[in-house]
């Protein structure tokens, strides 16, 4: 006979055998050690996209372990795992997103405790900030704030290397001015067209552009939540489709959901544009790339209304 153990039971024996692993040894001596053996600060990354500008504007002297990173995968509904739970234990830096969105992270981090390890949350260090919204990285003025926290806290662990540090996140920097650049572009083209969106990860953007929202923030909301939107918002929603009152539907792919089917569902079948956006970065892609991609298809689809 097999016994089966919930996820969170199996978290927790793993956390058990880590801890009797560790018992003998110092956190803060095996990140050191951890260090020296490959040359490269060890970073762990909640999230793809911020792995990714650690290793920007790390470089070669960080190695990244980056947790979330199937855009395919709701990351309310993420659990860790045992080998995660090393990589934390390892790391001499952590990254998360913070502001409720990865809890599971804050657990990992409290079961490996150590003193010495930096942690960076992207949205206490945000100074973008929209109301109920943690999705603070999809606002490039938020992405180079945390960049700037990434670098000053690499410094601090590896001084020697700082010039390297300053160069890179001066590249990163300019590099995401051209999403700036698009936003801008987009703006000046397409600035009031009516848009919907299943919920509200977008808003950092649409607000850049100056689209004109007409989904109901509590059906967004709700949405980005995992909860089961008003039904009078459903009802809005449906009506602004069937009626064209929106010249695109922007969804998150991330959080589908019967309901945020049948709304791509009726845009299709009245000819509105859709286009799938991504709350964690797709393989092959950078920070900027990812942004930049997502832009050019939301104008394309804008240009089929103008």
């Amino acid at each position: 006979m097999v016994i089966k153990c919930s996820k969170p039971a199996r978290l927790i024996m793993a956390l058990m055998i880590l801890f009797l692993l560790s018992a003998c040894s110092n956190p803060a001596t095996n990140n050191k050690v951890s260090q020296a053996s490959n040359g490269a600060i060890p970073v762990v990354a909640a999230e793809n996209f911020y792995g990714d500008i650690v290793s920007q504007i790390g470089g070669k002297h960080v190695s990244v372990t980056s947790i979330l990173s199937d855009p395919n995968v709701d990351p309310h509904t993420y659990e860790s795992n045992v080998d995660q739970v090393k990589a934390v234990a390892k790391a001499r830096l952590v990254v998360a997103n913070g502001g409720g969105y990865d809890n599971w992270m804050d657990k990992l981090i409290a079961s490996t405790p150590d003193n010495s390890r930096r942690v960076i949350k992207g949205f206490d260090v945000a100074t973008v900030k929209l109301p109920d919204n943690e999705h603070v990285w999809y606002s490039p003025a938020n992405a180079r704030t945390i960049a700037t926290a990434i670098a000053d806290n690499l410094k601090a662990i590896d001084a020697g290397h700082a010039s390297d540090y300053d160069t890179n996140l001066q590249r990163f920097k300019s590099e995401t001015g051209k999403i700036d650049q698009k936003l801008a572009a987009i703006k000046a083209r397409y600035a009031g067209t009516p848009v919907g969106l299943t919920e509200t990860i977008f808003l950092y953007q649409t607000g850049l552009m100056n689209l004109k929202v007409l989904t109901p923030t509590d059906f967004q909301k709700a949405i980005a939540e995992n909860n089961d939107p008003p039904a009078n918002t459903v009802i809005a929603a449906e009506n602004q489709i069937n009626k064209r009152q929106i010249k695109v539907l922007i969804y998150n792919k991330q959080t589908q959901s019967t309901i945020t089917a049948r709304l791509q569902s009726d845009a299709q079948a009245q000819n509105i544009p859709t286009m799938a956006v991504t709350e964690t970065m797709p393989d092959n892609k950078t920070y900027q790339s990812w942004m930049i991609s997502q832009l050019d298809i939301l104008e394309q689809s804008l240009g089929q209304h103008k």
